[in-house]
């Protein structure tokens, strides 16, 4: 009987001493959990990321917001001319002097185009993405607008901006130009602007110019000799700052501020979104960096 007590006192114990070690075991297996990510802090009024494959969200801050835009407003009017039927980039444009008379009136950015010289439409696209030309933009919606007058031809092609930006059901985005220099109704959203790049990142033409840090045009003058431009240079620094950027634009203005759309991969996972009404240049790409960073955290 003695006997039998003791065994059943030395089972009972390997059984808790079993249990303990299961529990322990348990315990190592189980790690703390991973300390959550700390959203960025951001200068910008508005900002927005998400994951380019899947579209699904990974940062917001007055996402929905509507503001001016700036030049981030050349994304739909590239995305436009690039959607255009039977396009073709090699077709010559002449400049006309309204381009020039329309930088000057509005002090605007610009690609430095010439007067009467023939330019194809890829380089006016180069000229659109890199120095942000609104002459550029000038020519292009008066190329691919409609209408018997210049006016009536980019105003139709502002009516295939809005056209667009319905198509992919942006309900907080309106555009009255064609390069951002708004007159009371040109706006969007830092979710809307995400997803208008991420729209217009699906065409190769796009994906070429907005990742390209410089290029030089080469234009026929109106004497036919050949004129070589002033390199045009991108004025997305993220190109040069941060590794794996591969696009998009930058904007600014006095209402618009300073504004960044930007898109980078890595490790086979592309992250885009917007950033609007930032303090400065400088500022804009340390925001935008700021949320590449989480962004990519995020996805693991």
């Amino acid at each position: 009987m003695k006997t039998g007590i003791k065994g059943i006192r030395i089972r009972r114990a390997i059984a808790v001493a079993a249990t303990s070690g299961a529990v322990l075991a348990t315990g190592a297996l189980t790690a703390a959990p991973a300390q959550a990510l700390t959203s960025p802090s951001i200068v910008a009024a508005g900002g927005y990321v998400m994951n380019n494959a899947t579209g699904t969200s990974l940062y917001t801050k007055a996402a929905d917001t509507r503001r001016s835009t700036g030049s981030t407003t050349k994304i739909m009017t590239a995305k436009v001319v690039l959607a255009q039927p039977n396009l073709n980039l090699d077709a010559k444009v002449t400049i006309p002097k309204g381009a020039s008379d329309y930088i000057v009136a509005n002090n605007a950015s610009t690609a430095h185009l010439i007067v009467g010289d023939k330019v194809t439409v890829r380089q006016l696209l180069y000229g659109l993405m890199l120095p942000s030309g609104c002459d550029a933009a000038y020519v292009l919606a008066d190329k691919f607008g409609t209408g018997t007058t210049r006016s009536a031809r980019q105003k139709s092609f502002i009516g295939k901006m809005n056209s667009a930006a319905a198509a992919l059901k942006l309900p907080n985005t309106h555009f009255d130009s064609f390069d951002g220099i708004g007159h009371g109704t040109n706006y969007s959203t830092p979710r809307d602007l995400t997803k208008i790049a991420s729209s217009a990142m699906k065409n190769t033409m796009f994906r070429t110019i907005v990742k390209t840090k410089s290029y030089t045009a080469k234009t026929i003058t109106s004497s036919g000799s050949t004129r070589t431009m002033s390199p045009w240079t991108n004025t997305n620094t993220l190109l040069s700052s941060y590794s794996g950027t591969i696009g998009v634009k930058t904007g600014s203005g006095p209402e618009a501020k300073y504004c960044l759309v930007f898109a980078a991969t890595r490790n086979s996972k592309t992250v885009i979104g917007t950033v609007l009404a930032s303090t400065s240049v400088s500022q804009r790409s340390t925001d935008a960096t700021k949320l590449l960073n989480y962004g990519f955290a995020k996805l693991g």
